[in-house]
């Protein structure tokens, strides 16, 4: 039968990383999020520097040729659906702390969505930019705005398409920080354009 905790142990990994005399931190495994005895926490940036911070993401939504045909020549009956999922992806950056439990409230100082129409796989490809000057990273801004955008131009379509799938959501390069410059393998440094 295993040995019930008493009130003043320590977790087994901190107790083991004292004995062979270790400096052990807050989080396990790595994982930021988690204190030492693994219960969420949102950590804290105060002794953090503010940098310029940078984030791209990207999502597709898949449909049938008939629809991606209708959206790129406007002829959908709610009208601009990109200029709504563009504001969506907008809204949504800016409200991610609200959604995402531990995530810091950042000062946003851009947000970018860029739609580019994909004939040849019948699919829009979403992609969103987010800046800030803050002490941590917007990558969840960038994809709560994706997914966000994505979900909304789903909704204006979804009427005239029940097959929509919505797919490859995914973090495409993030800069600023102390971990530096990252770029998706086989992303490329090429931006979406703008439509």
């Amino acid at each position: 039968m295993p040995r019930r905790a008493a009130a003043g142990d320590r977790p087994r990994t901190e107790r083991a990383g004292r004995a062979a005399g270790r400096r052990v931190g807050p989080g396990r495994a790595g994982l930021s999020h988690l204190d030492a005895r693994g219960r969420a926490r949102m950590v804290d940036v105060t002794p953090k520097p503010e940098t310029a911070r940078e984030a791209r993401a990207r999502v597709t939504l898949r449909m049938r040729p008939a629809t991606l045909a209708a959206i790129r020549s406007r002829r959908l009956a709610k009208g601009d659906v990109l200029g709504v999922a563009r504001l969506a992806g907008i809204m949504a950056a800016k409200k991610t702390a609200e959604l995402i439990p531990l995530c810091h409230p950042l000062r946003l100082t851009g947000v970018e969505v860029h739609f580019v129409a994909d004939p040849t796989r019948a699919a829009m490809h979403i992609e969103i930019a987010v800046r800030t000057v803050d002490k941590t990273g917007v990558e969840m801004e960038a994809l709560t705005a994706a997914a966000i955008a994505g979900l909304a131009l789903y909704d204006m379509v979804k009427a005239v398409d029940r097959g929509l799938v919505l797919t490859n959501l995914c973090l495409v390069e993030k800069s600023g920080g102390r971990s530096g410059h990252w770029l998706r393998p086989g992303a490329g440094r090429k931006r979406a354009r703008a439509r």
